[in-house]
Order: structure tokens, then C-alpha cells, then sequence
């Protein structure tokens, strides 16, 4: 099998499930954000030790952006097919993730002024993701005003999701603002 299937040199891109949409399409634009989340999560997880909370923490979150993008990556005649928590975003992501949250703040108190990031390799990585994941969740709100977004489980995740990797990053810096106020 090969890599290249040449089926988008006219412009279009397959959907999960079937159907083809132009490459700049919103859904397209939303699915590929999530995707340089993943990457740049990736670039924060490789300077992470392997056998840290924080390296478990960042792929957990990595998993969880292929669920939210392979959701956003279906057309909408087809998300019955989909399948909560694999290939669907639900609520109790979301709340997962406002757990985690509560969790690293009550260890981590936030700044209370603005961080500029850079602190360390990883929480840089962490929050380019961050800025990443907001594009997204922008490409998202555009969805569903044109009405391609039937629930708003994507939406509630990436929100939530900026927050908490707001926060994890600051906790990855082991909550020492001192090298990163704006």
C-alpha cells in the first residue's frame, strides 16, 4: 500500500465514514487543528522523562484530541456510526477534564499575573498546543454556525481543554512564575 492515493490532487479530502469535502472546508480546518495539537503536545511529551505523571498526562491528552478530530472529522449523516469516547467526544471528557483542572490548581495555584511562556522545553510545547487548541476551537464555533456540528461535545472538550493545558503547563514548570512574567 502506498502513502500517496493521488484522489486529493483536485482539491477534496475524505471524510471518516465517507464523502469527500474541498481541503480548505471548515470541517477539514477544525480536524487539522486538532492535529497540530496532537504535534505539538508530541513536542512537549518527548521532553518529558517516560515514567512522569506529566509524560502519562500529555498522551492521555493526545488521545483524547484523535477522539475530539475523528468526530469532527465525520460528516454528520454519519455520526450514529460513531462511538463515545473512541471516535465521539462526550461529557464525561469534559468533566475529566475539569477534575484534572481543580486538581493542579488546588496543587499549582494559578499565577496571578501574565505567564510568558518559555519556562521549560515542555510547558513552551504545552502552551503552543494551548494556542492551537483556541484556533480549533474557533474553526469549531464556525461549524456550528453553518450547522455541522449537531452537539456541542467538541466544543465544550476544546474549551475545557485550553484551560487545562493552561494550567498543566504551569504546573510542569512546578508552579515557578518567577522566570515567566509578562
Amino acid at each position: 500500500m502506498k502513502v500517496y492515493t493521488k484522489r486529493g490532487d483536485d482539491g477534496t479530502t475524505g471524510l471518516l465514514y465517507g464523502g469527500r469535502v474541498d481541503k480548505d472546508d471548515l470541517r477539514t480546518g477544525a480536524y487539522g487543528t486538532t492535529d497540530e495539537a496532537v504535534s505539538a503536545l508530541g513536542m512537549a511529551r518527548a521532553a518529558l522523562a517516560p515514567d512522569t505523571e506529566w509524560h502519562a498526562a500529555v498522551l492521555e491528552v493526545q488521545r483524547e484530541l484523535f477522539v475530539v478530530g475523528a468526530q469532527l472529522a465525520t460528516h454528520v449523516d454519519h455520526w450514529p456510526k460513531l462511538a463515545e469516547g473512541v471516535s465521539r467526544a462526550t461529557p464525561a471528557m469534559t468533566e475529566e477534564l475539569e477534575r484534572r483542572i481543580d486538581a493542579l490548581t488546588d496543587r499549582y495555584p494559578l499565577p496571578q499575573e501574565f505567564v510568558v511562556p518559555g519556562g521549560s522545553p515542555a510547558g513552551a510545547a504545552i502552551d503552543l498546543a494551548r494556542t492551537v487548541v483556541r484556533r480549533a476551537e474557533r474553526l469549531v464555533v464556525a461549524m456550528q454556525r453553518e450547522d455541522l456540528l449537531p452537539d456541542d461535545s467538541p466544543l465544550r472538550y476544546l474549551n475545557r481543554l485550553s484551560d487545562y493545558l493552561f494550567v498543566l503547563a504551569r504546573a510542569i514548570e512546578g508552579g515557578d512564575y518567577t522566570r515567566t512574567r509578562a
